[in-house]
């Protein structure tokens, strides 16, 4: 891919780089928690255009058509969207699933209710061409939630290690803080409503099983120490010209 000072990600990830990862106790745990957060904040899907941008291999907007709403979800990876597909066709949800990326939406301005995005900025340098476009394709007083990897946390400080130490994925990667996130949301014309963190626990499976019931609690508290972040945020609503 491109160098990372576009908006392009320089990284793109496929399904086997996550198979280890969903077959694993520490994968399973962790991916439950940061979902349900991010459902969580969507609220009620029942009836909603909802876009899922980095849906992966759908496992979100495959949740959200079987809650009642009407889902597209994208992704830069090929094999992803497949496989997406595949569990929809199986699943018998029907989600339009396609090839896209998120700096370059194939939508028209304002068409859904809701914009839904996980991890898609990790591996991109300036994120603002990307809230640019995901406040583009919402409707007026529609809502943004978008998750993404904390900057002060322990599992931050592996992946800085593993990067020191030759990953090539690692030394990619970029982190933010809530107070970024919500800069970047600002800057796109919307309103931040709520900030909060999952992923407290220490990158390990038996971390997970004895301390992921504790998530909930600390994520009220504060987002110190989360290695996800999820924000909230409304597009303001049209405004009525005066006769």
């Amino acid at each position: 891919m491109n160098d990372s000072a576009g908006p392009e990600p320089n990284v793109v990830m496929e399904p086997e780089d996550y198979a280890g990862w969903h077959a694993s106790t520490l994968g399973t745990i962790t991916e439950a928690i940061e979902n349900r957060l991010l459902l969580g904040m969507i609220g009620d899907p029942k009836d909603q255009n909802i876009l899922d941008v980095g849906c992966g291999e759908g496992d979100l907007a495959l949740s959200l058509a079987k809650s009642g709403a009407r889902v597209c979800g994208i992704d830069v990876s090929p094999a992803m969207i497949r496989e997406a597909t595949d569990r929809a066709s199986r699943s018998g949800n029907s989600v339009d699933f396609s090839v896209a990326e998120a700096a370059r939406l194939p939508f028209p301005n304002q068409s859904f209710d809701v914009v839904l995005a996980k991890t898609i900025l990790c591996f991109v340098r300036d994120p603002e061409p990307v809230f640019d476009e995901l406040a583009r394709v919402l409707r007026p007083g529609g809502v943004l939630v978008i998750g993404e990897l904390g900057k002060r946390s322990l599992w931050v400080a592996r992946r800085r290690i593993r990067a020191w130490f030759g990953s090539a994925l690692w030394r990619q990667g970029y982190f933010r803080t809530p107070a970024q996130l919500k800069g970047f949301a600002a800057r796109a014309g919307m309103t931040v409503t709520e900030v909060r963190g999952a992923i407290y626990y220490p990158h390990s499976g038996l971390a997970a099983r004895v301390l992921g019931a504790l998530d909930p609690w600390c994520s009220r508290l504060t987002t110190f120490g989360a290695a996800f972040l999820a924000l909230k945020a409304k597009k303001p609503p049209a405004t009525r010209a005066v006769v």
